[in-house]
């Protein structure tokens, strides 16, 4: 069966696999079933039993690909890539010969078998509307042909027309309904995808607006004094240096209140980022559990410990979202031995190497290590079959290695920036 990309982070794959396993395990069978009889019963004719078996088997590879391409389309009347209309029109083909075959055979009760099955399948690719105009017509058709076929032969007419049309009937809502439960996950899974893509951007949202009326305000006005003294130069030099002065003060105060709104950003603390992760990870549809030391969490960490654990964790919680198929999260922290520890594991890692969890140079993972090292702590990941794991530590007490070192927190701020 052919894998349909699937959106990291659910079960969806294996809900796939069982949506397709279970459409066509039923089809398979139904079809099997209607003809057994038949290709198995002696008085039949060689050629009519090969070609009830070709047309079986024509019938079964058909439908197969047809739902494996199906499944590969959200929604039901997704615009997204065109049917297999060659597999549709051989299934119809092949159901549609079977249907023949049998009823030829006098078989009134089980003919309509393979029609209905693969008239499901072939409404599965239409809008809703033209998707039940299709299975109502073919039941219609179906009770006309059967009742006809019957009262023909001389055979009761009421079952050969009731039973054709029910089957129909029958079939294409039972696979419609597997198709529309597979429909809805797939739309669920797509809008918890939203939602934490969304969290993200109204943050930089935020912050984008933030930084524009910092530097709108002092633009424009470093805009009108520096015209002003371009006006002054020749007239009036004492003002015009006058106004160029301050137009550098203007200048020194745009870049003091930017610097302030990035901090404001980029400084983050560790309580925040707690929050912040367990609403995005749960947006995600991941399950997010949280073992923490409340005490440890809201308690005072020597600076600049909070700012560098909350980049720890925003980092960690950005490579859960976006370099795994996540199913579950751990986030740990406390404080032990005089170190603050911060622990941060979740499952769902690719086979492949993936450079977003720092096995590659230049990761967010490795500069924060280095920053982490010059604070006087560490950081460490490691994979673990399909789990991941980040551990940071800290000193819990960094009022002596501030005092020796008086340069850890001003160069931290300068990598920050």
């Amino acid at each position: 069966m052919p894998e349909a990309p699937v959106a990291p982070g659910t079960r969806l794959t294996h809900f796939r696999r069982y949506t397709w396993w279970s459409l066509f395990g039923v089809t398979a069978f139904f079809l099997a079933f209607s003809v057994q009889n038949r290709i198995m019963d002696t008085a039949v004719p060689v050629p009519v039993r090969l070609a009830a078996v070709a047309a079986l088997g024509l019938t079964v590879t058909a439908v197969a690909m047809s739902i494996s391409r199906r499944l590969g389309r959200v929604p039901l009347d997704s615009p997204d890539g065109p049917p297999p209309r060659r597999w549709l029109v051989a299934g119809g083909a092949g159901g549609t010969a079977l249907g023949v075959i049998l009823l030829a055979l006098r078989d009134y009760e089980l003919w309509s078998f393979g029609p209905a099955m693969t008239v499901s399948i072939i409404a599965t690719f239409l809008p809703p509307r033209r998707r039940w105009l299709l299975i109502t017509g073919t039941a219609v058709g179906a009770a006309v042909i059967g009742g006809v076929a019957a009262w023909a032969s001389g055979q009761g007419s009421v079952f050969a027309t009731a039973f054709p049309a029910g089957l129909v009937l029958v079939t294409g809502w039972g696979t419609l309904g597997m198709l529309w439960g597979w429909e809805v996950a797939e739309q669920s899974n797509a809008a918890r995808r939203l939602s934490a893509e969304l969290a993200v951007k109204d943050e930089r949202l935020r912050f984008a607006a933030d930084l524009h009326d910092i530097q709108g305000h002092h633009l424009q006005v470093i805009a009108l004094k520096s015209e002003l003294a371009a006006r002054l130069v020749d007239t009036d030099p004492a003002r015009a240096v006058a106004e160029m002065t301050e137009v550098r003060r203007l200048a020194a105060d745009a870049l003091r209140d930017t610097r302030a709104v990035v901090q404001g950003y980029r400084r983050v603390t560790l309580e925040e980022e707690i929050a912040n992760a367990t609403r995005v990870l749960a947006a995600a549809g991941i399950d997010a559990r949280m073992e923490l030391d409340r005490a440890a969490v809201s308690g005072r960490l020597p600076d600049p410990g909070p700012h560098l654990l909350g980049l720890v964790m925003r980092e960690a919680t950005t490579n859960v979202l976006r370099h795994s198929h996540a199913r579950q999260a751990q986030v740990g922290y406390l404080i032990t031995g005089g170190l603050a520890r911060l622990t941060v594991a979740n499952d769902g890692i690719p086979d492949q190497p993936d450079t977003g969890h720092g096995t590659g140079p230049g990761t967010g993972l490795r500069t924060l290590a280095e920053r982490l090292r010059a604070a006087g702590g560490e950081l460490t990941w490691r994979r673990d079959g399909d789990r991941f794991v980040v551990a940071a530590a800290l000193p819990a007490d960094m009022t002596g290695r501030r005092s020796a070192d008086g340069r850890t927190a001003a160069a931290t701020e300068r990598t920050a920036r």
